[in-house]
């Protein structure tokens, strides 16, 4: 089953945008907040991955997710504004969604069930990371300490450049 077949999210200007736009890319598929103490960092390493890789076939899609803390509170107007002015972010940043739950994303279902964390399925905070192959195949789950720079490696590898 392609995860991204008939998978339609809004963006967060209100789009409609079929992921499956995305097919034969690697992605890094990242639960964002706002408000979170490992946000600057993991926007910043982020942005870095994205610069490198992005022409090379890389794209990060970032869904915010209120459902840690209330640490992503605000409108999507106001996502977009922290993102894209304090950080500078170029990858596609989505419309809120859930996660975890009965209301959770379809996508974020898939994932979960490709990719089980170490305490269960539950996506248990902030900056998770999901790297999918070219062919839709999630590769790794990435904790939300885990810095972005650090799997640098794996996304060359899924990029055919390691």
């Amino acid at each position: 089953m392609d995860f991204a077949e008939g998978c339609i999210f809004k963006d967060a200007k209100g789009n409609d945008v079929d992921l499956s736009k995305y097919k034969g890319k690697v992605l890094l598929i990242v639960n964002v907040a706002s408000q979170c103490g490992v946000t600057n960092s993991n926007y910043t390493e982020l942005n870095q991955v994205y610069e490198k890789y992005k022409d090379q076939g890389l794209e990060i899609l970032a869904f915010p997710c209120n459902q840690f803390g209330a640490q992503e509170p605000g409108s999507n107007e106001q996502i977009l504004e922290f993102a894209c002015t304090r950080f500078k972010a170029e990858f596609p940043i989505f419309d809120k969604v859930d996660v975890n739950g009965n209301n959770a994303a379809p996508l974020y279902k898939f994932l979960k069930s490709s990719k089980g964390g170490i305490f269960g399925d539950s996506i248990k905070w902030n900056f998770s990371k999901f790297l999918v192959d070219k062919d839709g195949n999630v590769i790794d789950r990435y904790a939300p300490t885990t810095s972005p720079l650090s799997i640098e490696k794996d996304v060359k590898k899924a990029l055919g450049i390691a």
